[in-house]
């Protein structure tokens, strides 16, 4: 099926947006000594051009960066952030993309807890404070380009890059054209304008991930728990135990252990062990 000239802008914008922020992001993981997966050829570390990862539920997920602690083109090391870009024209759609953001990388953030990586959606276009806030409620941290900059910097180069739903597809399809026929010193020019513009933004952004990437253990918290589970039918029976036969003072048995590892930025992982062994497996994972 031939996508429609909507789609294919899309694309292109989407594009664009990974073009400008990876530029970004490679530098920064030069400077921190980590590794940025992007689409393309890698080497050993994974087989086709697609950064694949794997959600809590055994489900794959493509993604736009994921930023790697020890990864090297043969090897995947692990993740420090998982970050997407997204592109929507009507304010309509942003909440439905702002979920489609979340539903493939919050199961996967799951999935590797104990490394608590940082969230990022770097987004373009028509979205509401509602859906930006939706995201930022969920741990995400939002670069966002709004659609008026994404016009004046296509403006730079004289294309008129303004639609509506009233726009005829003809129309679409010729602008859709005269992008794919820019010269790379044109898409320069408009990268250029467009990181400009969102100078301030992009700043705050990459700011907010060295915090979060360059994060240092603040405290360790270790809670051993002891005694046996005792059930009750109802409120009366537990309060009762509590108050008249419970005695807190007498310690019946190890039963598992909590542990909580606090960062300097406010980010914690933790664990619930039933083994001493295991909840040291976590503190060498964690704290490496």
């Amino acid at each position: 099926m031939a996508k429609s000239p909507s789609h294919k802008f899309g694309q292109i914008i989407g594009n664009l947006l990974e073009d400008i922020i990876y530029p970004f992001l490679n530098e920064f993981a030069k400077r921190n000594g980590c590794y940025v997966d992007k689409a393309g050829n890698r080497g050993g570390a994974r087989s086709g051009k697609k950064v694949t990862w794997t959600d809590r539920y055994g489900n794959s997920h493509d993604l736009d960066f994921v930023l790697e602690k020890d990864g090297t083109g043969d090897k995947q090391g692990r993740p420090l952030a998982f970050i997407e870009a997204a592109w929507r024209r009507y304010t309509k759609h942003s909440k439905n993309k702002a979920q489609e953001i979340q539903g493939a990388i919050l199961p996967i953030a799951e999935n590797y807890a104990w490394d608590a990586p940082f969230l990022g959606a770097v987004i373009a276009g028509e979205f509401t404070s509602a859906s930006i806030k939706q995201m930022e409620s969920v741990g995400f941290t939002v670069l966002y380009f709004s659609y008026q900059s994404i016009l004046s910097s296509f403006n730079e180069v004289g294309i008129d890059v303004s639609f509506d739903e009233s726009t005829p597809d003809e129309r679409f399809d010729e602008c859709v054209k005269s992008l794919e026929d820019l010269s790379e010193e044109k898409w320069d020019r408009i990268k250029a304008s467009l990181v400009s513009i969102n100078e301030e933004e992009i700043k705050t952004f990459m700011g907010k991930l060295s915090v979060a990437l360059e994060r240092k253990i603040e405290k360790i918290l270790v809670v051993p728990l002891f005694g046996k589970s005792y059930e009750f039918l109802s409120i009366a029976d537990a309060k009762h135990f509590l108050c008249s036969d419970f005695d807190a003072s007498v310690e019946k048995g190890f039963k598992k252990i909590e542990v909580v590892v606090v960062y300097s930025n406010g980010d914690k992982v933790d664990g619930v062990f039933h083994t001493v062994e295991k909840a040291d497996e976590f503190l060498n994972y964690a704290c490496k």
